[in-house]
């Protein structure tokens, strides 16, 4: 399949900032499953600085905006040939080493309700990748999909106590539940390409990836009920939303209020 992206997320200051700095992880990875045909990242009047790919094997861009400033918006625009492997991240390199994806953050730190969660869902099965999707299936079932039922902040064991949630929640709790099993597991940003029956949720999305023996990183994305297919353009990783966030950034200034527009476009143009 092939995706074309659009993307512009500005942030809008009540009063001038001196200036900003960001660090952007907005750049498709590259795996067998995906090849970017073209990709521009923009920040209007930011200055680009420098680039590097991180242990993930994640390409970081850093960029700076001089004051005063009362916005920044930051453009993307591209298209991406996907292909269906099964939700496995093949040929995708890095080094940091899997085992690194079984320490929690606050984030997704799991609670005895999640521990139990896990453990039943596990339980009787005996292959890695079995356990993997019984517990992917049991936070599609504890977390019921509803914009606006949680924030930013929201931890694993929140969403699973209030039974609801978006992507972010049910892809901490996948990493929580999957941690408590003994296996690494890890928040992974993207796009999501949604047809004309509106089966899949949000076009910025976000699921998480389990390290299985034998397979290496494989997705799960516990939102839709599913893995990662061609609909799917990924990002970059790390063990949270906060560590694999497409934008970070900081800007200069006291006294001002920030407030943040997203508009993201998914489609599908013929091959």
């Amino acid at each position: 399949m092939i995706l074309t992206v659009r993307h512009a997320t500005r942030y809008l200051y009540s009063a001038p900032m001196r200036g900003a700095v960001q660090s952007l992880r907005l750049f498709p990875s590259r795996f067998e499953g995906q090849n970017t045909r073209h990709w521009q990242v923009e920040v209007e009047s930011g200055i680009r600085g420098a680039s590097f790919v991180d242990g993930a094997g994640d390409r970081i861009e850093g960029w700076s905006m001089r004051g005063p400033l009362n916005e920044v918006c930051v453009r993307v625009e591209g298209e991406v040939e996907t292909h269906d492997l099964n939700g496995v991240l093949r040929g995708h390199r890095e080094a940091v080493p899997a085992a690194a994806y079984l320490r929690s953050t606050p984030a997704t730190l799991p609670d005895a309700a999640l521990s139990a969660l896990a453990e039943a869902a596990v339980a009787g099965a005996q292959e890695a990748l079995e356990r993997a999707h019984r517990l992917s299936a049991a936070v599609a079932k504890a977390i019921t999909y509803r914009p606006g039922a949680t924030h930013a902040h929201t931890t694993a064991a929140e969403s699973l106590a209030l039974g609801e949630g978006v992507c972010q929640d049910h892809a901490h709790a996948l990493i929580a539940a999957a941690n408590v099993v003994g296996l690494p597991a890890r928040y992974v940003s993207g796009y999501l390409f949604a047809d004309a029956e509106g089966v899949a949720h949000e076009a910025a999305h976000a699921w998480a990836e389990i390290w299985l023996e034998g397979l290496g990183w494989v997705g799960f994305d516990a939102a839709n009920a599913c893995c990662p297919d061609d609909r799917y353009i990924r990002l970059g990783s790390g063990r949270d939303a906060q560590e694999a966030a497409p934008i970070r950034g900081l800007a200069l200034g006291q006294g001002s209020a920030e407030k943040l527009e997203v508009e993201v476009a998914v489609g599908a143009s013929q091959q």
